[in-house]
């Protein structure tokens, strides 16, 4: 098969593995909004903030790591084996210890004990399946990944919509389940469905699982430990530059400005789910092509595109964010923080362009770059969110999200030049960046409601795209149909 065919058919099927859990996450919004004041859905977001940071150390680059030895040794069982007893064993004991320090730890977060409970076993759960996901994905079986995740989030949803929308219906009043079910906050019941989607997919799994034998080669455990760590301290710091915004303003502006800043934030999903369901596609394609002598190219290609469709998409997605907004946003209170949503989806497609550019120090196992990166990233997040939240607010956390993947990106363009040469079409990237960032803007601050000129726009912007690649992308199209 055509390997621009064969990338373009992984990437849309992971794609769709991605992009409907976020999508049907998306539209969960809707319902949470509806039933949450942003007070409360702040509480949701410092839930899934502190679930992000502790997966990070719970998996400590073992997925990265698995990913890159798997295919470096030839598929050497090893490696399965290895990397799936390693976080097995520590999935236990890290478990353990956040229930023996459970008070300490549920005052730091700002969340109940009970909903603590739920947290720690949702860690678990979901570090058990890391590996047997990895797995699926580089032995190129994306159907199965896909349903997968498709069956973990339709269960999600379903009992989101049984606790928050449909049991309230059904309750006798002093009835035992009544008595269960109003004895928590709403909130609680959104953190109940996903531990019951996690059991319900690792039961799942485990056929897969039960295939997988325990045991662990010490001198290849110590190799993927030096190769993952980088990784686990890069992805702490990327946890920083995603999440340090909510965090400071729940401090520093109050749980309802944080709230309503977090709900809106969910708009820029529709960058999350194109970069994730690309990075998803490319990266196991980057690691099975690195030695090819034309791979460089083929990695200029990719970027090429990526930055287009990005573009694309961004300015797609501020001409419609009016009717984004009303189907998602459900109460006037979250409208409060609007204003930050282009800086977010411009600060995602950098992002894009970060994940991209990161293939360099993978392939060349200097991933202490990546996390280097990341540091200088999580400092500008950490510094501009503190000086900018008192002065101007939530404008602030959108700034400093945009100025760290920014530099995040120029720098790493630098320095790969230096160690992994590749040749990108910089200047078009550039051009194509800033007219996308431009026709953004724009269309917000001008347009936002005059949807002939909006649609217009778009359209001139469409065809100036097509009218400068028309053969690039009359080539990658041949090369697909292949």
């Amino acid at each position: 098969m055509n390997i621009y065919k064969k990338f373009a058919r992984d990437t849309t099927i992971y794609g769709i593995a991605s992009v409907l859990p976020r999508l049907v996450n998306v539209l969960l919004v809707s319902l949470h909004t509806s039933v949450l004041l942003p007070k409360a859905y702040s509480v949701n977001t410092k839930f899934y903030v502190y679930i992000a940071f502790f997966n990070v150390l719970f998996t400590y680059g073992m997925e990265t790591a698995f990913f890159r030895f798997f295919t470096l040794l030839d598929k050497d069982p090893k490696v399965l084996k290895t990397a799936f007893t390693s976080l097995l064993s520590t999935g236990i004991v890290f478990s353990l210890l956040l229930l023996y320090f459970h008070k300490q730890t549920a005052a730091f977060i700002g969340i109940t004990p009970d909903i603590f409970l739920l947290f720690v076993l949702i860690l678990f759960f979901d570090t058990l399946m890391v590996i047997p996901y990895a797995y699926l994905r580089v032995t190129h079986r994306p159907l199965r990944f896909a349903f997968y995740r498709i069956f973990n989030i339709s269960v999600y949803a379903l009992f989101n919509l049984v606790f928050l929308l449909w049991l309230p219906h059904f309750l006798k009043e002093g009835g035992a389940l009544a008595q269960w079910y109003y004895n928590h906050p709403k909130v609680y019941y959104i953190f109940f469905s996903n531990l019951i989607a996690s059991v319900s997919t690792f039961l799942l799994f485990l056929p897969v699982l039960l295939h997988f034998r325990l045991g662990v080669d010490r001198a290849l455990w110590l190799r993927m430990l030096r190769y993952g760590l980088p990784i686990m301290i890069a992805g702490t710091f990327y946890i920083i530059n995603e999440n340090f915004d909510k965090i400071a303003l729940d401090r520093l502006a109050g749980p309802d400005i944080m709230g309503s800043y977090a709900a809106v934030y969910k708009i820029g999903v529709f960058m999350v789910l194109f970069i994730t369901a690309f990075r998803l596609g490319a990266e196991p394609f980057y690691f099975n092509q690195s030695k090819d002598p034309d791979a460089p190219r083929q990695y200029a290609n990719i970027m090429l595109a990526y930055v287009i469709l990005a573009g694309t998409l961004m300015v797609s997605v501020v001409v419609f964010l009016p009717w984004i907004v009303k189907i998602f946003i459900r109460k006037e209170a979250y409208l409060r923080t609007l204003g930050m949503v282009p800086v977010i989806l411009y600060a995602y497609l950098f992002l894009g362009v970060y994940f991209n550019l990161s293939i360099w120090y993978k392939l060349t196992h200097k991933t202490l770059y990546g996390t280097l990166f990341s540091a200088v990233g999580a400092t500008i997040t950490v510094l501009i969110n503190l000086y900018g939240i008192p002065r101007i607010g939530y404008m602030a956390s959108a700034y400093a999200t945009l100025a760290a993947y920014l530099v995040m990106a120029a720098i790493s363009y630098f320095l790969g030049k230096r160690y992994y040469a590749i040749p990108y079409q910089t200047g078009k990237i550039l051009i194509y960046i800033a007219i996308s960032g431009f026709v953004s803007w724009l269309i917000f601050r001008y347009f936002y409601t005059d949807w002939t000129v909006k649609l217009l726009i778009l359209a001139a912007f469409a065809g100036l795209i097509y009218g400068l690649e028309q053969k690039t992308v009359k080539h990658l199209l041949q090369s697909i149909r292949r």
